[in-house]
């Protein structure tokens, strides 16, 4: 008698869940608490109650939220180097702990803003529980001296507030009422070249129209109008080649580009003077 075997349908393998499910269902604990708090606030709007219920319902929004994990329990900072912390962390305004739906990051943005370091500032919430705190601050570019007064000032011409100038005296000093603004493109080109701009003590904007370096020997280079990187780039050359600037110069006018004028110390123009009378004698 032949037997019967029954027939088995094979199992069905089980499939991983889309990335998409699994998304939702991980959001979701946190989503239906939002969705909530948002809906109550909505009705109110709708129904025309807002103006007598909108304090209550939003405290119980914010509560919703709060217990749904809707809180800040780190804040992350990038970019922070000078900018004080305490002074920081007053002007950001927020305590750990405080629900995420109160927290206005434009006044905190502003208020991180008004600090003298910092040229940037850019928040960011990152649910559940994170804020991050991204600063740009400002780079100490040069030391400006105006009407007797030294300040440190940014790449962009402005007065850092509270910066010590005693803390900064590395820099370059800049002279004349509109330095500032242009003091980023003459270090620019002298950055071309490095061993003789460090040898610029300080740099002296004339009629807000072009500059004269003083050199650290007391040399001073007196730059033309326009075509800076030439003139810097041939100031270079000819103190490599020619050891211009070891000699007995004062001065080095660069200012027409058609010639080079140099004016001779004291001492050199009282020996050129004693040579030709000398000459003359013979």
């Amino acid at each position: 008698m032949r037997r019967l075997i029954p027939f088995l349908k094979p199992k069905r393998e089980r499939q991983p869940m889309p990335v998409w499910r699994a998304v939702v269902m991980r959001c979701l604990p946190l989503g239906i608490p939002v969705l909530l708090a948002t809906g109550l606030m909505t009705f109110a709007v709708v129904s025309g109650s807002a103006e007598q219920n909108w304090q209550t319902l939003r405290n119980e929004a914010v509560a919703l939220s709060a217990d749904a994990g809707l809180s800040v329990e780190q804040v992350l900072v990038t970019g922070r180097d000078r900018t004080d912390r305490q002074s920081l962390v007053d002007a950001l305004g927020i305590d750990l702990g405080q629900p995420m739906l109160t927290i206005d990051i434009e006044t905190a943005r502003a208020r991180i803003d008004s600090l003298a370091w910092v040229r940037d500032v850019a928040i960011e919430k990152r649910l559940p529980d994170t804020l991050v705190v991204t600063l740009v601050e400002r780079r100490p570019l040069a030391l400006w001296q105006n009407e007797g007064a030294v300040t440190v000032v940014d790449a962009q011409g402005n007065i850092i507030d509270g910066a010590k100038p005693t803390d900064f005296a590395e820099l370059m000093l800049v002279v004349g009422p509109d330095a500032p603004g242009h003091a980023a493109e003459l270090l620019s080109v002298m950055e071309g070249v490095p061993d003789l701009a460090q040898r610029v003590a300080a740099a002296i904007r004339v009629g807000e129209r072009r500059w004269n370096l003083r050199l650290d020997d007391g040399i001073d280079i007196q730059l033309p109008e326009l075509d800076l990187d030439s003139a810097w780039v041939a100031l270079a050359d000819l103190d490599r080649t020619e050891q211009l600037l070891a000699r007995d110069v004062q001065a080095v006018d660069l200012r027409f580009p058609d010639r080079l004028v140099l004016r001779l110390t004291p001492d050199a123009r009282a020996r050129m003077e004693l040579e030709a009378i000398a000459g003359e004698d013979t």
